[in-house]
């Protein structure tokens, strides 16, 4: 199972996320989260870390350019969307990107079954809340293609594995406060998932 430890903001919890094991890591380009961080700092941490680990570039309501640039400027591989987008507007960009499901009903975890995505538990904020999803609404679903978010932490990772999520996707779980990665939870969240 794959790994992205998200709302990085700085090097040393980029690197200690890598060295446990991460996959992905994904920066906040969202000014209203206290995760956030401008696409020109998220980029001095890039440029010093390792090949093959995938840098995701969130966005909540960004414009096509807006997404581009960001990316762009960063050095992000990969664009987490996280909002719902017209149609026509991912062919405007210029990176793969992962569209994000806000799950408030079991019928929604279905949307986009042919795609990879994210699925995160609907709330009024935009990630990182800690909110969990009904794990019910995954049985007899197949999750191959699907990245869970939401409420996950070290303890409870384990219950997920069952369910043959491609990957799991944790934030406030493994920090020590918002915008800081404690290096222990995130250590034992990543052995726990990929154990």
């Amino acid at each position: 199972m794959k790994v992205k430890i998200c709302g990085i903001t700085s090097y040393k919890d980029a690197i200690e996320s890598i060295k446990a094991g991460a996959d992905a890591l994904g920066f906040v380009f969202y000014n209203k989260s206290p995760r956030y961080l401008t696409p020109e700092d998220a980029a001095i941490i890039i440029k010093k870390l390792p090949p093959f680990v995938e840098k995701v570039a969130l966005f909540v309501n960004a414009t096509p350019e807006e997404v581009n640039r960001a990316c762009h400027t960063s050095g992000a591989t990969l664009a987490q969307l996280h909002f719902e987008v017209e149609p026509g507007f991912t062919k405007q960009l210029t990176h793969p990107f992962l569209h994000v499901v806000r799950a408030k009903s079991e019928a929604d975890v279905l949307e986009n079954t042919t795609s990879y995505r994210l699925v995160d538990a609907y709330c009024e904020a935009y990630g990182g809340t800690g909110k969990r999803l009904n794990l019910e609404w995954f049985k007899n679903v197949d999750c191959s293609k699907i990245i869970l978010a939401g409420g996950l932490t070290p303890e409870n990772v384990n219950e997920v594995k069952a369910f043959g999520f491609y990957g799991v996707d944790i934030s406030s779980g493994v920090e020590a406060r918002k915008g800081v990665k404690d290096s222990t939870k995130v250590q034992k969240f990543i052995k726990n998932a990929k154990s």
